[in-house]
Parts: C-alpha cells; sequence; structure tokens
C-alpha cells in the first residue's frame, strides 16, 4: 500500500506569500489508519489519528493527501498563510468540490461561440444532404444510381473519420486555436466543391473534404471548450457543443425548405456552409489560445495572459498554481498513438471509446431513420414536421441537460439517459409487435420516439464529449479525444451499412428490442466504470486519477 502526499513550501516574504515549490512524494508505508487534522498558521502541523481506507477508482486501495492553500497577501506586520489538507482515498466521486476558489470573473463566452461554429457546421453538413439528394441526384444524372447517392452520403462519415483522428495530433502539434484555422479550409473547400459540382466525382470529393473538417472539428471542439471554460460552468458550457450540432441540423432542414419551388436551390445550400466557416477562422484570430496548452509548451507568460482574459485577473495565481501541481516532476512530451494502449493509460481511454460505442448501438440513427415512418403511421404526412418534431426535441433536452450538467453531474444523467432510451425502444418495440397495442400503435411509437430523442438529448448525445477532455491527462488528452471520437465515427458508418439488411432479416421489432438490451447494459456500464467530475478543474481531475492508477 501507498500513501501518496502533495507538499508546498512556503516563504512569508515582505509584501506577500510566495511559493516556493511544490513537491510531491511517494513512499512505501504498511496498512495503517490514518488521520489529517489542520492547524492553521505560520507553521501548520497535521497529526495522526483514524480514518478508514476506501477503494479507488480503477480499483486498487490507496490513499492520497492533498494540501490547498488559500493565497493572500501578507502585510509588513505579518500574517497567516492558511492551507487545508485533506485525505483522498483514490474516488473522485467522493470528493466534494473545493469552497475556497473565487470565482471567475473573465470573459468566456464569446470565444465559447466562436468555437462552437465547428458544432454548428458538424451538424449542418450532416443534415444538408437529406433534403438535398433528390435534387442534386436529378442534377447529376445518378437519380437511378442509388450506390452512387449511397456514396454521396457515406463519404462524408469515412472523412469525417480521417478527420477526427487527425484533429488531436493536430491540435498537440500547432495549438488549439491554430488547428480551428486550418480546419476551415476543407471546410470551406468542400462545401464549395459541392455547391459547384458538375459531375458526382466533384460531389463526392467535396463531401469528402467536407467530412475532413467535422470530423477535425468533432475533436476539436470539445476539447476548446473544456480548456478554456471556468470550472463552475464547466459542464453546461461542454454540453452547448451537442445543443449546437442540433441546431446545425434543424438550419439544414430550414435551408431545404425552398427546394420544393427551386429545384436548383441545392447549390445554395451547400454554399451556406461556407459562411460558418469563414467567421470560425476569422473569430480564431481573436480568439486566446488555451491556457493549458500553452503551459505545456512553456509559454508561462502567454498563458497567464490568457487566463486573464477568460477567467480574470484574480484567478491568474489560483490557476498557475494548479497547472504546476499538475506537472510537477513531470518532463514527459506529448504522448504518441501506441501511449493510448499502454498500461498506464488504456483503462481510461477504453472508457471513452466505449461511450462513443455504447451511443451509436444504442440505436440513435436508427430512431431518426425510422422517424419519418412511424409519424406516417400516426397520421403525420409531412416529412419536415416529422423532422422538425425529432429535431426540436433534441434541442429541448440538450438545452435541458446543459442546465442540468453542473447540479445532477455527468454520471448521473448518463444513467438517466440510457435507462428513458431503454424504455422508450421497448415501447417502440411493443407497439409494432404486440396485438393488444396495435389500435395505439402509432400513437405509441410517435411517443417512444420523442421520448428516446429527449432521452439520448439528456446524456448519451452531450456527455461523452464533455466528459472525455476532462478524465483525459492532458499528455494524451487531444489524441485520446481523437481517438474516441475515431470510434464514434466508424461506428457509426458499419452501422449505417449494414443496419437495413439487419432489419429485414431479424425485424424492426426485434432490432428495437436489441437497441433497449444496449442501452441497459451501458447503464451497468457507466455505473461502475465513468467517474463524476463535476466541480472539479482538469487538474484536479487528472492528480486523481493518476493517484488511483
Amino acid at each position: 500500500m501507498q500513501a501518496i502526499a502533495g507538499s508546498k513550501i512556503f516563504s512569508p516574504l515582505e509584501g506577500r506569500n510566495r511559493v516556493q515549490g511544490w513537491r510531491t512524494f511517494c513512499s512505501g508505508s504498511s496498512a495503517r489508519p490514518l488521520n489529517l487534522a489542520v492547524t492553521e498558521g505560520p507553521s501548520a502541523k497535521i497529526s495522526k489519528g483514524a480514518v478508514g481506507l476506501k477503494s479507488s477508482l480503477w480499483g486498487s486501495r490507496k490513499i492520497c493527501m492533498e494540501k490547498r492553500m488559500n493565497l493572500g497577501l501578507t502585510n509588513k506586520r505579518g500574517g497567516s498563510s492558511k492551507f487545508r489538507a485533506k485525505a483522498y482515498d483514490g474516488n473522485l466521486e467522493s470528493q466534494s468540490t473545493a469552497s475556497g476558489k473565487s470565482k471567475s470573473s473573465g470573459t468566456v463566452l464569446p470565444y465559447v461561440g466562436v468555437a462552437c461554429l465547428g458544432a454548428i457546421l458538424f451538424g449542418y453538413h450532416l443534415g444538408v444532404v437529406n433534403g438535398a439528394l433528390e435534387y442534386l441526384a436529378r442534377d447529376l444524372g445518378i437519380a437511378d444510381n442509388t450506390v452512387l447517392q449511397g456514396w454521396v452520403v457515406s463519404t462524408t462519415l469515412a472523412g469525417a473519420t480521417v478527420g477526427s483522428f487527425t484533429g488531436g495530433a493536430l491540435a498537440d502539434k500547432l495549438g488549439r486555436r491554430r488547428s480551428f484555422q486550418l480546419d476551415a479550409i476543407p471546410l470551406v473547400v468542400g462545401a464549395f466543391l459541392s455547391a459547384t459540382a458538375q459531375s458526382v466525382q466533384a460531389m463526392i470529393i467535396g463531401r469528402l473534404l467536407a467530412g475532413i473538417g467535422i470530423g477535425i472539428s468533432s475533436a476539436l471542439v470539445p476539447l476548446y471548450i473544456s480548456e478554456i471554460s471556468p470550472t463552475e460552468i464547466r459542464g453546461a458550457l461542454g454540453s452547448v457543443n451537442q445543443l449546437f450540432i442540433c441546431v446545425g441540423i434543424l438550419l439544414a432542414l430550414v435551408a431545404g425548405l425552398p427546394l420544393a419551388g427551386n429545384p436548383l436551390w441545392w447549390r445554395s445550400m451547400f454554399t451556406i456552409a461556407t459562411v460558418p466557416a469563414v467567421l470560425m477562422a476569422l473569430g480564431m484570430l481573436f480568439s486566446p489560445e488555451s491556457p493549458r496548452w500553452l503551459f505545456k509548451q512553456g509559454r508561462v507568460v502567454e498563458a497567464e495572459s490568457a487566463i486573464k482574459t477568460l477567467w480574470g485577473k484574480g484567478k491568474v495565481e489560483e490557476v498557475m498554481i494548479e497547472l504546476r501541481a499538475s506537472s510537477s516532476g513531470s518532463v514527459e512530451e506529448d504522448a504518441g498513438w501506441f501511449d493510448l494502449f499502454s498500461k498506464r493509460y488504456w483503462k481510461v481511454v477504453s472508457v471513452g471509446a466505449t461511450l462513443f460505442l455504447f451511443q451509436q448501438l444504442a440505436g440513435i440513427n436508427a430512431v431518426v431513420y425510422y422517424s419519418t415512418s412511424v409519424f406516417r403511421s400516426a397520421g403525420i404526412a409531412s416529412d419536415v414536421a416529422a423532422s422538425a418534431l425529432v429535431g426540436a426535441s433534441n434541442v429541448i433536452g440538450t438545452a435541458v441537460a446543459s442546465s442540468l450538467m453542473d447540479k445532477q453531474g455527468r454520471k448521473s444523467l448518463l444513467i438517466t439517459s440510457f435507462t428513458g432510451m431503454a424504455a422508450s425502444m421497448l415501447l417502440l418495440s411493443l407497439s409494432l409487435s404486440w396485438k393488444a397495442l396495435s389500435q395505439y400503435s402509432g400513437i405509441l411509437a410517435v411517443l417512444g420516439t420523442v421520448l428516446y430523442v429527449v432521452s439520448f438529448s439528456l446524456g448519451a448525445g452531450p456527455v461523452p464529449a464533455l466528459l472525455l477532455p476532462e478524465i483525459f491527462a492532458s499528455r494524451i488528452r487531444a489524441k485520446a479525444v481523437s481517438l474516441s471520437l475515431g470510434m464514434h465515427w466508424v461506428s457509426n458508418f458499419i452501422i449505417g451499412l449494414y443496419f437495413l439488411s439487419v432489419c429485414n432479416k431479424f425485424g424492426i421489432s426485434k432490432v428495437y428490442l436489441g437497441f433497449a438490451t444496449v442501452c441497459l447494459l451501458a447503464v451497468i456500464y457507466v455505473a461502475n466504470n465513468v467517474v463524476e467530475t463535476k466541480g472539479r478543474s482538469l487538474e484536479e481531475i487528472e492528480r486523481a486519477l493518476s493517484a488511483a492508477t
């Protein structure tokens, strides 16, 4: 058994306190009860007593002591510096939010808004082809070739898979801001080629480039938001990513409304996509770089300036102490791809990949795909009305999730979400297979679809992209997020490829029942493997998980 303690050495100087150093040490000790008591004053002392040990996050049994300091000025007549020590049992969920932290006073919202232009494009490029496909297929001469139409749709997913793996490496090498600006290139060029395409080959190349662009942004947006957001509202701001993806899908739906009266309008729909990409590139010229990335690069002065802009002058010293504490004794470079599969990191990386796998295997694409026919069975003949209802349910659910993320926590919302999705899938399956419900099958199917989409948007939709940058150590954060999102795109592509074949073989009712089973398995997995991170800074989370491994 090990006892891990972090110690700060303070020296009261004329006019202020200075941190002379932060040392972390590990020492072997026998299993014995400990108690940590704190005395305040110029020389704080720690006394021993008894406290029970508890299993850590990943099953090991360790105890970690953290000392934290409430910084303040000491006048010439002296004064006492205060710090508190607390036992850490390796389980992050048992730790309450530190009460001694000051509130942020900077301006972070405009920069989150700039980053979310990438999320809007994510949703827009996924949704724009649904309304435009029939008309562009007619213009490009592929109206009778479903294979080529499938390539126009699926090429975007293939490009997104490549882009998601590329985004992490770019973010580590060039920084978050510059990566956003470079990402605008395939987004603009891809949209332009799609809008001006005179052949299916040009259209496919345009869709591939746009896919690479949204794949890169799918990794960059949650990464950047998590690193620039204040701890107290990081959950709410992180879930805004999913909200703006939903907004992008709705914008694509609205953009397709003039198609009925103007069959050539599909070209304008793709042209529209260049506007947010250009605005994102321009906006990043005025946005601060991630202070965490700057600190890792040794650009301390720039990191302090970014912290001041984002969180206010009063947070600079506090955040810099946390950054130094997180990197204390570490001179490691950014991790390589193979490091993600090492014993040191694989456990937490596998959680990220598995969450995205559950997200896709839980059936969200199937529900959206069949929503039109489900609503028609209930007497809602308008495809636009059906899509609008699904989209509105998604937006409303995500907005509710944003307000709850920092109150209820990520883990509880995931469990609630997957439980609701399982119940909704069961309702959908029964409405299609149980004869006793045949009289109400249309209404129940609509109810099940709406409840499923709302449940998905409460947790399974927004939480994975928010949670992963929080639980990944700074050394692996960008690449691990990319790997997890790569799993998202690969599973999305495979499900889209085989879904109809599985439905034709087993029937949609049994497929829905299978999705319900997956959702219940997700509940069990989340309950046993996902850690709660609300109210904790990224550095606190990293230190806690590092102590537990």
